[in-house]
């Protein structure tokens, strides 16, 4: 039996994204143990993967983390989030190890100077390359999102108006800089043909309360769900409009068509919807000279015009969707 831990803390796209890893190692490697390390608040997206055998979480001491892992006995470590926690792990477990390369420098110079030297490469195949010592083969077959059977969301009863097909449009992102300012949202949500749910945190729903207030036919959804709850609303939308965040990679997932929309980040950087329906489609303003201003995003535009969000052609998305 060979035992591997793969190791990502963090956020809930990123976590996603390493699915296809998971999935291909259990596969295509005969007798295998996977292991997953991550922090604790993204147990939701793991627990229910049915090719992780066991899942570990960061303890409150690093030391009682270290003495969980070390009882494991394993035989690799894939470091698939690459920063000092991880590296201390790696010395005190002292096992041959994988790592992904962030490519920081690159991304840097590319906000910096605008000069883009990254790989034309997805992240998740960027993930991949940690396995190539095992002869693992891409498979294609995307993502994996799991959603236990007591959190499908019944959309008849829990949005009662709603008969038949949906939108799902997730408003919120992690920093004000990835989304559309709130009266182009509104704006969109007027001029599409069918209901709209709009999807995001509990941070979103007051947003989300002032959409639904000015526009028809729109529910909001933010922060009454938990994430997998979360995950069935999107699965079964006929289509998904999302800023660049966790949400549209869970959407991915499901193979949904997704009108993606970037501000301050852009696609280039490799975090891009990975093998989604093929009508999906990316919005960006093109050929704006501030653009990345950031590889995460801020709380504000840095220039004061915001012209990577207010310039975004929104007919283009309400054409897409209509």
């Amino acid at each position: 039996m060979v035992k591997i831990l793969i190791i990502r803390f963090s956020s809930i796209g990123d976590i996603v994204l390493t699915t296809p890893v998971v999935r291909m190692l259990k596969q295509q490697l005969p007798d295998t143990e996977i292991h997953f390390l991550t922090k604790p608040q993204f147990s939701i997206l793991i627990e229910s993967n049915p090719y992780i055998d066991k899942t570990h979480y960061l303890k409150p001491e690093f030391s009682d983390t270290i003495t969980e892992l070390k009882n494991e006995f394993f035989d690799y470590i894939i470091d698939l989030h690459n920063n000092l926690r991880t590296s201390r792990i790696k010395y005190k477990l002292n096992l041959p190890a994988f790592t992904f390369d962030k490519l920081n420098l690159k991304k840097w110079i590319y906000v910096n100077f605008k000069k883009n030297n990254l790989p034309d490469t997805h992240i998740v195949d960027r993930y991949l390359q940690t396995t190539t010592v095992f002869d693992i083969k891409n498979d294609n077959k995307g993502l994996d999102y799991f959603i236990p059977e007591n959190d499908n969301v019944e959309i008849s009863k829990s949005f009662t108006e709603i008969n038949d097909k949906y939108i799902s449009f997730v408003i919120g992102a992690k920093h004000s800089t990835k989304q559309l300012p709130i009266n182009k949202i509104i704006e969109i949500c007027n001029k599409i043909d069918l209901p709209i749910i709009l999807m995001g945190g509990k941070e979103d729903s007051e947003k989300a309360e002032q959409i639904v207030s000015k526009a028809q036919n729109t529910y909001n959804a933010c922060g009454g769900f938990n994430l997998n709850q979360s995950a069935s609303i999107l699965k079964q939308a006929d289509a998904v409009i999302s800023h660049d965040t966790g949400l549209m990679h869970i959407a991915a997932a499901f193979s949904k068509k997704i009108i993606s929309i970037w501000g301050n980040t852009v696609p280039e950087f490799g975090m891009y919807p990975y093998l989604p329906n093929k009508e999906s489609k990316i919005i960006q303003v093109n050929n704006l000279k501030c653009r990345p201003c950031s590889k995460i995003g801020f709380s504000k535009c840095p220039k004061k015009h915001f012209k990577c969000m207010e310039d975004i052609n929104i007919e283009e998305i309400i054409s897409t969707i209509n």
